[in-house]
């Protein structure tokens, strides 16, 4: 198991674990940078189990024994020296929690952010400025970005849609010409009617720019993959980070292409501010 893992396999084992190996998760979980230097005897004591019942959680969550999760857990917290305040708990009050839930954000968004391939970013804005059509795809958390993509590039003069149902992603297909571009989104990088419809899109002669997770069949089905690689670890609870960060590259694409436009979206922008102030309240005095 690759150590970056680790935490996450735990927090998503958890629901299968059996009630005494939970304990040892539960206390793993709120007590990650002591544990390292525990001896297994040490970690039974804490989590109030049998010392055969550390060493099981250990094969439970990947690992050879408890030595082997030690080396692991380590590796982990020495990449990511953030991670062991940022794992939440059942047993979290409304402030660790709160403050834990920003702070995995942050962290993300920094991984992230140092990972991208810049080089695949500045194609990804080049084809959109090029483009006669734009167009989202994405499901379930996927298809909220999409929207907002959607509503995004529209205030940059860009011919946008989005969908989020596969058979109008089909039909949006078949109808898209060489050049134009469409930006397939997925947080599991798996979603099989996505990948048939982004084959659908070369096939027409149309760009797919995929935002997923690096590896994923997504984003190898690309023609100019955006990865993002954010694991969840908040256990049963749904993705958060991973969206936060696929909202902030649509973002970052939004700044490449109004940068490329120049002066004149500006005075279209300014234009559109001052016609949306008619829609709104005066401010109190």
């Amino acid at each position: 198991m690759k150590p970056a893992e680790l935490t996450w396999a735990i927090s998503k084992s958890l629901p299968e674990l059996r009630k005494s190996e939970r304990k040892v998760a539960e206390y793993i979980l709120a007590n990650l940078t002591d544990v390292i230097r525990m001896r297994i005897v040490d970690l039974a004591e804490k989590a109030e189990v049998s010392e055969p019942t550390v060493v099981r959680f250990c094969r439970a969550v990947g690992c050879d024994g408890f030595q082997d999760f030690k080396m692991s857990l380590a590796q982990q917290l020495a990449s990511s020296p953030s991670y062991g305040q940022i794992a939440v708990t059942d047993k979290d009050s409304v402030a660790e929690y709160t403050f834990k839930v920003f702070d995995s954000t942050v962290d993300t968004l920094l991984k992230v952010r140092d990972a991208l391939d810049l080089r695949m970013l500045d194609l990804a804005v080049k084809a959109i400025c090029a483009a006669n059509r734009v167009e989202f795809y994405g499901f379930g958390a996927s298809a909220a970005v999409a929207f907002d993509g959607q509503h995004k590039f529209f205030r940059l003069q860009v011919s946008a849609a989005a969908y989020a149902d596969p058979h109008l992603q089909n039909m949006s297909a078949t109808f898209l010409s060489p050049g134009d571009v469409v930006i397939a989104i997925s947080q599991s990088g798996r979603t099989t009617t996505l990948i048939k419809a982004m084959e659908l899109v070369k096939k027409r002669g149309a760009i797919v720019i995929g935002i997923a997770p690096s590896g994923s069949p997504v984003a190898r089905a690309a023609t100019i993959p955006l990865t993002v690689d954010a694991k969840e670890d908040f256990q049963i609870y749904t993705p958060l980070s991973s969206r936060i960060a696929h909202l902030v590259l649509i973002d970052v694409l939004a700044i490449g292409i109004a940068q490329h436009k120049g002066s004149q979206l500006q005075e279209h922008l300014l234009e559109m501010q001052h016609g949306l102030e008619e829609l709104r309240a005066p401010m109190d005095e």
